[in-house]
């Protein structure tokens, strides 16, 4: 199903090879036993379960990062308040380099949790936060992957990610609400889902599958892919101009695409592709300056 790979063992599910770590050094005289049986505990939440019904090769599975960072810890109420930073990334066909496929922080990963606790997931009666967060970054990390093989390919996974934040909306914790941030877990995937926004995720696939992986045989017809993609995201953009993704995707991206296009392409190729990064994230001109080079 990936890159054209060829594999004798199928296995049906396990679709994640998620990096698990938990950063607890700002709490200070707590037993560290709860932060190692929290990062276990979540580890294997992660990488142990069949989140679909997709056949995975072990070789396939989907490399993520979950990045925790504990902020508060009260022991007497077992809530914990972190910051998450993400990464999905996948590889690039024929070559030993893995390329972003998107990449946030979550400032509001708040649940609570108790020593040894057995993590469960029900979509239909979410009772516990930590779980609703995890299967919601589970979920979306295999839909956003999925879209890169083929054109909307992860529109059944993303529902889910949909109905999870639908079902989250009774709960107290933060950062699931519709209209509270601009960037919170329902924006990110409503905006993802949002028809107005269907360029950006067909440019997943135009910029990964027919750009990146095309590269390493034919860097002048991939880079072609890769600038016709970026005239997408600029349709995205002109679609939904309040929406973040397209802005999110240029602050992971900046570097890739810097060197994608510096010393490379033709003048007019370098100038579309540094007008179009430029009016979308013009924080970064510093380094979009260098396409042109």
């Amino acid at each position: 199903m990936f890159l054209g790979c060829s594999f004798v063992t199928l296995v049906k599910g396990q679709e994640l090879n998620c990096t698990v770590r938990l950063n607890h050094s700002q709490i200070q005289g707590t037993n560290t036993s709860v932060f190692e049986s929290l990062e276990t505990a979540i580890n294997e939440f992660m990488n142990n379960r069949s989140w679909t019904d997709l056949q995975f090769q072990k070789a396939e599975r989907i490399d993520c990062m979950m990045n925790i960072t504990v902020k508060k810890y009260d022991k007497s109420s077992n809530m914990f308040n972190c910051e998450l930073l993400y990464q999905v990334t996948r590889p690039v066909f024929n070559s030993g380099y893995s390329t972003t496929v998107f990449s946030m922080r979550d400032t509001e990963f708040t649940f609570a949790y108790q020593e040894q606790d057995v993590l469960e997931f029900n979509i239909n009666n979410m009772d516990n936060n930590l779980t609703a967060l995890l299967a919601y970054y589970a979920y979306l990390f295999i839909g956003m992957d999925l879209d890169t093989f083929s054109p909307l390919g992860g529109t059944e996974v993303l529902r889910m990610v949909e109905s999870i934040v639908n079902n989250a909306q009774a709960m107290s914790n933060p950062g699931w609400r519709a209209f509270d941030d601009t960037k919170n877990r329902h924006a990110i995937i409503n905006d993802y889902m949002d028809s107005s926004l269907e360029p950006l995720r067909q440019m997943q696939y135009k910029y990964h599958r027919q750009g990146l992986d095309e590269m390493a045989q034919n860097a002048d017809r991939g880079r072609a892919a890769i600038t016709e993609a970026l005239e997408m995201l600029k349709e995205a953009r002109t679609s939904k101009p309040l929406s973040q993704l397209p802005q999110i995707f240029t602050d992971f991206k900046r570097d890739e695409i810097v060197n994608i296009y510096s010393g490379h392409g033709t003048d007019k190729e370098k100038q579309a592709v540094y007008d179009i990064v430029s009016e979308i994230n013009a924080s970064q001109n510093t380094y979009w300056n260098r396409i042109k080079k």
